[in-house]
């Protein structure tokens, strides 16, 4: 009986090892995800302002020299 005592206890052991290691990683996912979700965002943001710059950028006037030169 002993002997199964001591593989029972193995296996708590390594269950709860496990469990440990999977919450963390669960963890580490969901900031990883959240890191993920503000660069997407900042990125959207940034394609938006240089698409805007582009567009006014189309409109300035051309730069061209006075008459003078």
């Amino acid at each position: 009986m002993q002997e199964y005592d001591q593989r029972l206890l193995v296996l708590e052991e390594t269950i709860a090892h496990q469990a440990k290691t999977i919450d963390e990683l669960s963890d580490q996912l969901a900031e990883q995800w959240k890191l993920l979700e503000q660069t997407k965002h900042k990125l959207d943001r940034l394609t938006d302002r240089f698409l805007e710059l582009e567009e006014q950028a189309l409109e300035a006037p051309a730069i061209t020299k006075p008459p003078h030169y």
